[in-house]
């Protein structure tokens, strides 16, 4: 007894006497001589001693039925079909009958009884002591006073689909049975006064497990359901005990002489005998005196406590129905134990401060996460008044996740409480709720505790997933000092920019940091030496270097940490290298071997790599003294020049900035700026080089020779040699006027007439020979005209003969009809029609006159082409030819009508006659 008094006590039911429902204010009564009861399918069952069935429906309303003649000893309400099975008597004598009611189908308004049955085992009639059915109507068992138990399997309710047999046969009487089902298994529990046996009755043989040396009294067994594994119970007066099939299970020291068992939706309820009363054997009958009080107690077995216990006047049974407990008395009277909701079950535990019953409680009424929360937090609240600051925040820890961390975290900011914070934070993390504060806030004591170990365990966890905010830790780790904590976690998280801004900037580390951007992808390494640059090639200017010109060519990262995704996308990847020509800005000799290597390997490299180099190269070829070495620096720029790469302008003024002499030529060349080339000569005095330039470039441009003269000419030293050479080629190609050429020169006072007396000479010559062979073309094109206007007088004043005798087209005879033309070309007149365009044209003629026509609309049309005019004169090298030629075409004739006068011609109109008469021919038909 003391075991179990050790157990807290509640009253978590509420105890009332079920009234009357039609006559208000009386208690309810039950009917007389009730002898057996069972509850299930919405109504409570009795069976009473007149054989009689009651069924009381929620609104207490008592119906009944006929079932027996005599009594109703036994009753069974499946829970999952209306199926009522009972045993009765209806003859006197040891005569038990099993009927099989089904509730829901009527016959003449009673259940519809579908099968009957003796309830004898062997030959030898006894007493029925339990009764147990399958919920899947395939098993019932029933127990006898004899020590036997028989099995209908099959169809309970039909007597054609089953079989019954004697499935154990003892000498103590059975005082109790049940079934169990978990998946396919199906055991069968049958306790006795001495033992207790399980049958499994899934295997065909039934095999039989003593599981006990003791049994229990009648009604002292019963199953737990699911939630409890389906264990059988068996009260003893000192212990009850559970039982697997296979095996005991625990026990529990509950004291006393227990008269009913059963089990309630997860409670265990105990009746037993009041002390004070009589004592009675433990196999008796079930009528008792009115005197006999009993005490009933209401277990939790998972929370060890005492629901509700009370003392009852002879108790039928306990029957659990409509949401409530229902407790029958002999005396008529039923009495209803109602549950009190989860939370004010909850609300008795914290005023006695019962938290951890209060947790178990909710966890086995299955209540929500929040209420959990909120009992975890009244719990720690409790515990933390106490002063139990450990207890407190293991108890807000399981808040996590519901309760605001900042409502447990301002309780223990006090530097003495700093180790249960720091778990509170841990647990945060540990569940990745944290925020970058809390990160903070952890690391902050960690470093205030300088515990490195958990630092450690913190930051170098092995887990997949991380808990915290790295960037936020790796901050506050390198803010506290902890540098090396601080890029271990940059490096394993791959923080690639806090990793190198740690080795770089506060560890100095610069090889290792140039190391680490080699093994990074392309994108990153590329942004990363554009950054960090100047400061890798201050420190370590090889290396940095040699990265760069794997970065700008094909990049290759190093290690096995990249991707097989980045690294086949930098294997087609290069940097511009133009981009990073900055980062040496104190470092030419580098910045001279990593341009170099770059137009090597690559020949298309951008312009801007090209100019610096040549700025280099330039820069070394000025500040070498070496003359071998200035000549080989020399070729250097002049081929990297060649090598079209560079952009112009830059190129030239990088030329001229260093007085590279051979470049700014090369590129006067190149720009066809001749004129420049000959004004870089001239200033520099070079006289031989101003002529050579005149030569090389004269034909390009032939006011070289001019500029040339009027140089020679500003000069007072003795230049004749170079003056006569000049006069020379201007003579031969007639490129200035002879009076420009002597007022160029009458300012050099050096420049005698000797000097030009040839140039004048050979000129003076040339022009009267032209004007001779002009004089002579003028006659012969005079002589010409006047044969013409001769032979055009004699066609129209003379008659023309026609002697020809042969075709001139095909060359035969001439036979009628033929064709003639005053040009005197005769045709047969097929071979006419054959060849000839136009019926008024010679065919032989038209060629030669088309020309001529041609010729005179030419000169027509470019009588207006002023532009084209002034341009060729701009452009000639005689001007007065140009002018001449235009005059003879008519350009500057003025426009005259004239008016034929009858009998009279004037010499326009015989211009016009002449022209028409020489373009005209006649034809005839002879």
């Amino acid at each position: 007894m003391a075991a179990f008094l050790q157990w807290r006590k509640f009253v978590f039911f509420d105890k009332d006497t079920v009234k009357d429902p039609v006559e208000s204010g009386k208690n309810f009564v039950l009917p007389g001589g009730v002898s057996a009861c069972d509850s299930g399918r919405g109504h409570v069952v009795l069976g009473d001693m007149d054989g009689k069935i009651w069924l009381m429906s929620r609104s207490l309303q008592l119906a009944f039925f006929q079932a027996y003649k005599l009594r109703v000893t036994h009753l069974f309400q499946l829970k999952q079909h209306s199926i009522l099975v009972s045993v009765g008597q209806d003859e006197q004598g040891i005569n038990p009958l099993v009927k099989v009611w089904n509730l829901d189908k009527r016959d003449n308004g009673t259940p519809l009884c579908t099968r009957i049955f003796p309830a004898i085992p062997g030959n030898k009639p006894t007493e029925v002591s339990c009764l147990s059915v399958h919920e899947n109507l395939n098993f019932m068992a029933i127990g006898f006073t004899d020590g036997s138990v028989i099995l209908t399997k099959g169809d309970i309710t039909r007597d054609r689909h089953s079989k019954t047999l004697t499935l154990h046969e003892g000498s103590s009487p059975v005082t109790g049975l049940a079934f169990r089902q978990v998946a396919k298994v199906t055991h069968l529990f049958v306790a006795t006064l001495e033992k207790v046996h399980c049958f499994t009755l899934s295997i065909k043989e039934y095999p039989k497990i003593e599981l006990d040396t003791h049994g229990c009294a009648l009604r002292c067994s019963s199953l737990t359901d699911p939630s409890q594994d389906s264990q059988f119970i068996v009260a003893g007066n000192e212990c009850v005990y559970l039982y697997q099939p296979d095996e005991r299970g625990p026990c529990f020291a509950f004291d006393g002489n227990k008269l009913l068992v059963h089990w309630h939706r997860g409670y265990l309820f105990l009746l037993i005998r009041d002390a004070k009363s009589p004592n009675k054997t433990g196999y008796d009958t079930r009528e008792s005196t009115s005197s006999d009080k009993q005490l009933l107690t209401i277990y939790d077995l998972d929370n060890k406590f005492i629901a509700y216990s009370a003392s009852f006047d002879d108790v039928i049974d306990v029957v659990a129905e409509w949401g409530s407990f229902y407790i029958l008395t002999r005396e008529g009277k039923m009495f209803v134990l109602q549950e009190k909701d989860t939370q004010t079950k909850l609300e008795m535990l914290f005023k006695k401060n019962l938290f951890v019953m209060a947790i178990n409680l909710a966890k086995s009424q299955h209540l929500d996460s929040d209420g959990l929360s909120e009992i975890f937090r009244q719990y720690g609240d409790h515990l933390y008044l106490k002063g139990d600051h450990d207890g407190a925040i293991q108890q807000y820890i399981r808040t996590i996740g519901k309760l605001e961390p900042s409502y447990v975290i301002r309780k223990f900011l006090d530097a003495q409480r700093i180790h249960n914070l720091t778990a509170y934070l841990q647990a945060l993390h540990r569940q990745s709720l944290a925020n970058a504060d809390h990160t903070t806030l952890l690391l902050n004591c960690y470093t205030k505790l300088k515990d490195s170990s958990k630092l450690e365990e913190f930051i170098k966890s092995n887990e997949s997933e991380v808990h915290f905010d790295v960037e936020t830790a790796i901050k506050v780790l390198r803010q506290a000092g902890y540098h090396s904590h601080a890029v271990f976690l940059a490096e394993k998280h791959m923080h690639h920019e806090w990793y190198l801004k740690i080795q770089l900037e506060d560890l100095k580390n610069y090889q290792e940091g140039l190391h680490y951007i080699g093994r990074l992808p392309f994108e990153q390494a590329e942004s990363t030496m554009k950054h960090y640059g100047k400061t890798l090639m201050h420190h370590v200017p090889e290396d940095t270097t040699l990265l760069l010109k794997g970065l700008c060519t094909i990049y290759h990262p190093s290690g096995d940490a990249v991707e097989k995704d980045n690294l086949e996308r930098s294997q087609i990847s290069k940097a511009n290298s133009e981009e990073f020509i900055p980062i040496f800005a104190n470092n030419p000799r580098e910045l001279k071997a990593f341009l170099e290597h770059m137009i090597e390997v690559d020949p298309r490299s951008p312009q801007g790599v090209y100019d610096t180099l040549l700025e280099l190269r330039l820069q070394d070829w000025a500040h070498e003294q070496d003359p071998q070495r200035k000549k080989v620096l020399q070729g250097e720029a002049v081929s990297l020049l060649r090598s079209d790469n560079t952009v112009f302008d830059k190129a030239l003024v990088l030329c001229q900035m260093h007085n590279f002499k051979e470049g700014v030529l090369y590129l006067y060349e190149k720009g066809k700026l001749y004129q420049q080339i000959m004004h870089y000569h001239m200033q520099n005095e070079e006289y031989g080089k101003v002529v050579e330039a005149c030569k090389r470039y004269g034909d390009q441009e032939g006011c070289l020779w001019e500029q040339a003269l009027g140089y020679f000419a500003r000069k007072e030293e003795d230049c004749k040699a170079y003056i006569t050479e000049v006069l020379h080629h201007i003579d031969l190609n007639n490129l200035m006027p002879p009076l420009l050429v002597v007022q160029t020169l009458a300012h050099n006072s050096t420049a005698t007439l000797s000097v030009i007396k040839d140039y004048l000479i050979n000129k003076l010559q040339r022009e009267s020979q032209q004007i001779e062979d002009d004089e002579r073309k003028i006659c012969q094109y005079r002589e010409e005209t006047a044969n013409l206007r001769s032979e055009i007088q004699e066609l129209r004043t003379s008659a023309k003969i026609f002697q020809k005798t042969k075709c001139n087209m095909c060359n035969s005879p001439l036979e009628l009809p033929s064709v003639h033309f005053l040009c005197s070309h005769s045709f047969h007149q097929h071979c006419f029609e054959s060849y000839a365009e136009s019926e008024a044209e010679c065919p032989t003629c038209t060629p030669e006159n088309r020309k001529i026509m041609d010729m005179l609309r030419a000169q027509d049309q470019k009588r207006d082409l002023h532009d084209h005019f002034n341009r060729q004169l701009r452009s000639s090298n005689d001007g007065f030819s140009v002018v001449a030629d235009y005059f003879g075409r008519g350009v500057f004739n003025k426009l005259t009508l004239v008016t034929d006068l009858p009998g009279s011609k004037t010499v326009g109109s015989l211009e016009i006659n002449l022209q028409r008469d020489l373009l005209i021919h006649t034809k005839r038909n002879c």
